[in-house]
Order: structure tokens, then C-alpha cells, then sequence
């Protein structure tokens, strides 16, 4: 009886634990106020006494500045490290959650919004993100004098920050912050907010600029090379080595992730950036121009950022538009062997200006060995210490011996700190560069999405050089997507998809990279040629899709092939529909054509 008695109660205590721990979370209920919250939000997560809290916002508009923002020194992959005046900053937590019930965070000059460092099951519902005034100039062309290498553009004004003085434009002058000079610039079509039409990335440093009648400015450029089209808006976030602050969200050394219900109109860089994060969702949000709004551009890179991450990242029902760089970019980071210490360490070098402080590695990763010429991962080591040198180089040892014929400039990919990726159900378009830029040896599947993009709509490429962004992928699907309108910028080498690694000159520049992928069942229609670009691929099938050439727009480069194939290995195109009036199916060099298989097509024929 008595030891019936004790497991009853055993029992309740273990039933009324678990209870307590589940529910045990501290939540702090925000009211709405027209006054700068930077302080309210600063002081309830600092005086926060537990590991797990829950902010929650009464539905409204909230202000934050920057005066009393949180100042830490922060390194930031692909932006700028520096001293961030981050306003929400959770660190060291077993939890956090975010319920905005539709609330919008107005921000407002320098200020790195949300930092998510070393958080696990993080939580962010039902909020909006914009700025006052956008880190932005940008107005209407009104002439072209290509000749005199000048053109002539009417600035906007209401809701922008710039001034001209001594011949020279700065924006956006808040708080003591200004650029000196145009930098990154691209033109705009006015009506629909797309990239303009052959337009080309350019960074501007004008010569002079002169004040005419009505408004208008006239600025000389004498190495400008694509001028803009007279109607179009021209946009300018200032130059590259400045004008990415931080981004809307940082989540970094962190997991279980979850975004849903969040829009962004604006960021001082990308929307979201994942730092070795195990476990992404970004669901039901939106990265774009608010309603109403003349900007042209939301954030002002990458809507999306994934960097040495792991787990499963997916992107489900999002809209992202207007950004000033990639809808995704999913990769893993190479590191130069700058040194060989001994018979069990390396000196690593980060090479990017971009990527400077970024942890590569930690005790515990395997890493994989890549020995030029030969791009391959090769073997596979446990790493058992990581001594940080300085922002640039870190000293790794390995459990075992390094291989005998690893040499400085060899490169090494993390292994360990890689995810399975699905992207599904998104809208991504009216922005610059590509809608999806992927590169992870996992498994990635990319469907039912609708896209248009500047650039190459999906782009594999892993960077040995440059970027430095790893590596080859391995298992893709990309089914059921609708491609409209792609590659309608002014660079001639884009397609629908393109596969296409970027190796340092000590790599064999024509060596198999990229394996098995699946282009299956898509729906394209757009103007120009190029579908499918495969350069260095082992296993590429493009099955049952349905190609429409369409009169939108002027074909650019009418005498590129549906498929440009170099340097590749079993490729399989099959069961596919071709409408429209293309002079060249395909080009093909010697290597892919051994192995090629073309059969059961409609509409183009292929013939050795």
C-alpha cells in the first residue's frame, strides 16, 4: 500500500515538473506608445530573470532610434563589421519568442534591428519592419546625353534625405551619417518596379553635378558605360563597401528558428541572415515595397542569407520583391590554407572583405580537404581545437595527421555545418541578381514556386575564389515551378538555369563539380533563349517541362542556345515542349556530347 502510495506520487511530482517546464517563461506584455521605444525594449530584455522569454506587442506603430540602442561590436557575414546599434538583442537563451499581433516597428537611422545570438527555439510572429526615411536616392530620368557622358534625373524628395552641395550629392545625412558618393547604382522600370530592361549594375562617381531648372539635376560621369533609359527611376544605395550596416534580422550560433508572419519593406542590408544555425522556417512573410510606396527597392541585399548553416532551412508561402541582391543564397564558406603549423594544424585565411570574423569552424566539425587541381572534397578530418588569430586567420588542428600532399592555397569546407534545403509555394521577383543561389552537398528541393528574375532565376555555383562561398551540390529537385520573365538584364550570361562553379586559376577548370539534379515538370515563358546553362555537371535531368517563348520583350541575345552544355557528364533531356522561334537548340563541346541523351522532345531537335 505504502509503495502504491509513493509511485502515485512520484508520478505527480515528475507530471507537475514537466508541467512547470513547459510553461515555465517569462513574458513581458508591451503597450503601444507614439514615444521612441528603444528603451522600453532595451530595459525588459536586459532585466528579463529567466532563460526563456515572450514578448508581446499590442497591435500598433512603434518607433525605435538609435540614441540608447544597445552598442556592441558585432561581425556580420557578407556586410560590414563594426560597432551596431542593435535595438532587440537576446543572447545566451534557452528561448525566445516574438508575438507582434500585427504590430509595425518603425526604425530609424544606423540601426541593426534584431540579434539572435546563441538562442535556441526562437519565435517571431505577425510584425513589420520599415524604415522613416530609406538609406536610398533615387528619381526620375528625364535625359540622356551619351556623347557628354551626362544624364538627367529629378531626385524625389518627400520622404528622402540628400543634398547637393559643392557639386557633389550626399545622402541620406542622418544623424551625422552620409555617403560621398552614388556607388551602387540600378535603373528601375517606373510602372512595375522590375530591374528596367537591359539594364546593368553600376557604381557611380560622378564627376560633377549640376542644379537645372524645375528640380532637375544633371550628373556627369565620365566612365558611366550603360547610361539609363530616359523614363526609368534611377536608384543609388551608395558604395559597396558601405552600404550594408546590418540586416533586419541576424540570427547567428543558434537553432530552431521560426519566422512566420513577418514582413520587411526595408533593411540597411539583407532581410534575414543565418549564421551556423541548426534549423530554419521562414513561413508566411514577405520581404518588399510597402503598398503605396515610390521606393523602388526594399532591402538593400539579399532577401535571404544562409551561411554555414544546418539542419532543414525551409522557405514556404513568401513573397520577396524589390530587394537589392538575391531572393536565397544558401552556402558553406572555403577558407585558404595560408599555413602548414605541423603535422596536425593549419593556418586558415578568410578571403572575402565580407567574411572577416566569421567562425568557419569549432571543436567537434569534420571538414573536408580540397586539393588543387582537383576540386573534389576529399578526406575528412574531426577538428579538436580552433585558435582564433584575428579576424582573418585561425589556427585549426586535427585529430589526425594532415594529408601528405596538402599545400598553402589548398581550400577546406565544413562538412558538418550544412543544410537540407526546400524553398516551396514562394513569389519571388522585381528585384537584382538571381531569385535562388544555392550551394550544400544535401538534399534541396525547389518547387511550386512562381519566379522572375534579372539574372539566372536559379544558380548553382559554389566559389573558390572571390566570394569563396562552398561548394558542389549533389542531390537537387526543382519541379513544378512557373519561370516568367528571366534573365531580362543586360548580361549575356544568364539562363532560366544556370550551373556554372567558379574555380581559382589552380583548379582543373574543366573537372565535374555539380551532381544529380532534377528539372522537372516547370512551365517557362520568357523572351529570350537561354534555358538551361550546365557547365562541370555529372547527372543532370531535364524531364517534362513546358518552354514558351514570349514577345514581352525583345530577345537580347536571340543567338544563344535553349541548352548550353560544356565540360559535362550524363546528361539526360527528355519529354519536353518547346513553343516559340529559336534559331539554336543547343551547343554542345565534345566532352558532354559522349554522354548526352536527347529524346522525346516537342519542338527543338538535336543533332550531332
Amino acid at each position: 500500500m505504502k509503495l502504491g502510495y509513493l509511485k502515485i506520487m512520484v508520478f505527480t511530482f515528475l507530471c507537475i515538473s514537466m508541467f512547470s517546464t513547459a510553461f515555465a517563461k517569462q513574458i513581458i506584455n508591451i503597450k503601444n506608445t507614439e514615444k521612441d521605444m528603444t528603451t522600453v525594449v532595451r530595459n525588459a530584455i536586459e532585466n528579463a530573470n529567466d532563460k526563456d522569454i515572450k514578448l508581446v506587442f499590442e497591435k500598433g506603430v512603434y518607433k525605435f532610434l538609435p540614441d540608447y540602442a544597445k552598442e556592441q561590436f558585432s561581425f556580420v557575414t557578407n556586410h560590414g563589421n563594426g560597432l551596431k546599434k542593435i535595438i532587440f538583442l537576446f543572447q545566451d537563451l534557452n528561448s525566445v519568442e516574438i508575438e507582434g499581433n500585427g504590430a509595425e516597428f518603425i526604425f530609424h537611422g544606423h540601426t541593426a534591428p534584431f540579434q539572435f545570438i546563441n538562442c535556441n527555439n526562437i519565435s517571431v510572429k505577425n510584425i513589420t519592419i520599415d524604415w522613416d526615411i530609406p538609406f536610398s536616392f533615387q528619381g526620375d530620368v528625364t535625359a540622356v546625353n551619351a556623347k557628354e557622358h551626362w544624364f538627367e534625373m529629378k531626385p524625389y524628395t518627400k520622404g528622402y534625405s540628400w543634398k547637393l552641395s559643392r557639386g557633389k550629392i550626399t545622402f541620406p545625412n542622418i544623424d551625422g551619417f552620409h555617403f560621398f558618393e552614388l556607388g551602387s547604382t540600378l535603373a528601375f522600370d517606373k510602372d512595375t518596379k522590375q530591374v528596367a530592361y537591359g539594364a546593368f549594375d553600376m557604381s557611380l562617381r560622378a564627376n560633377k553635378v549640376e542644379k537645372k531648372a524645375n528640380g532637375i539635376l544633371r550628373i556627369y560621369d565620365e566612365n558611366i558605360k550603360h547610361f539609363p533609359r530616359v523614363g526609368s527611376v534611377f536608384h543609388s544605395k551608395g558604395p559597396h563597401e558601405q552600404n550594408r550596416y546590418a540586416p533586419a534580422f541576424q540570427t547567428k550560433n543558434s537553432s530552431n528558428a521560426v519566422f512566420d508572419g513577418v514582413t520587411i519593406h526595408h533593411a540597411l542590408g539583407m532581410g534575414f541572415l543565418f549564421e551556423r544555425v541548426d534549423g530554419v522556417k521562414i513561413l508566411n512573410s514577405g520581404i518588399y515595397i510597402k503598398e503605396g510606396s515610390d521606393r523602388a527597392i526594399s532591402t538593400i541585399a539579399d532577401a535571404t542569407h544562409f551561411a554555414n548553416c544546418k539542419g532543414d532551412i525551409l522557405i514556404e508561402n513568401c513573397r520577396l520583391e524589390g530587394m537589392l541582391d538575391d531572393g536565397t543564397n544558401v552556402h558553406g564558406t572555403y577558407v585558404e590554407i595560408n599555413k602548414i603549423i605541423n603535422k596536425n594544424t593549419v593556418r586558415v585565411e578568410l578571403k572575402h572583405f565580407e567574411q572577416t570574423g566569421f567562425e568557419f569552424a569549432d571543436k567537434g566539425d569534420e571538414v573536408w580537404f580540397i586539393k588543387s587541381p582537383n576540386p573534389d572534397r576529399g578526406e575528412v578530418d574531426v577538428v579538436t581545437d580552433v585558435k582564433y588569430v584575428n579576424e582573418y586567420y585561425s589556427d585549426i588542428t586535427f585529430k589526425n595527421e594532415l594529408p601528405a600532399n596538402l599545400k598553402t592555397g589548398d581550400i577546406l569546407e565544413n562538412k558538418t555545418w550544412n543544410p537540407v534545403f526546400t524553398m516551396r509555394g514562394c513569389t519571388i521577383r522585381d528585384h537584382r541578381a538571381r531569385n535562388i543561389i544555392i550551394k550544400t552537398p544535401l538534399k534541396i528541393v525547389i518547387e511550386n514556386n512562381d519566379l522572375s528574375s534579372m539574372m539566372s532565376s536559379i544558380m548553382l555555383r559554389g566559389e573558390s575564389y572571390f566570394w569563396y562561398e562552398s561548394g558542389g551540390v549533389e542531390d537537387v529537385l526543382i519541379r513544378n515551378n512557373r519561370f516568367v520573365h528571366c534573365a531580362y538584364g543586360g548580361a549575356s550570361d544568364h539562363a532560366v538555369l544556370k550551373i556554372s562553379p567558379r574555380l581559382g586559376k589552380t583548379f582543373n577548370q574543366t573537372a565535374l563539380y555539380d551532381r544529380n539534379i532534377v528539372f522537372e515538370n516547370n512551365t517557362i515563358e520568357t523572351f529570350d533563349n537561354c534555358i538551361i546553362w550546365a557547365d562541370r555537371v555529372e547527372g543532370l535531368i531535364v524531364r517534362g517541362n513546358t518552354i514558351k517563348q514570349t514577345t514581352t520583350e525583345k530577345p537580347q541575345y536571340p543567338n544563344q542556345p535553349i541548352f548550353y552544355l560544356k565540360n559535362s557528364k550524363d546528361v539526360l533531356i527528355t519529354k519536353n515542349k518547346y513553343n516559340g522561334n529559336v534559331t539554336k537548340s543547343f551547343e554542345v563541346d565534345a566532352t558532354t556530347q559522349k554522354t548526352l541523351k536527347v529524346k522525346r522532345n516537342k519542338g527543338f531537335k538535336y543533332s550531332k
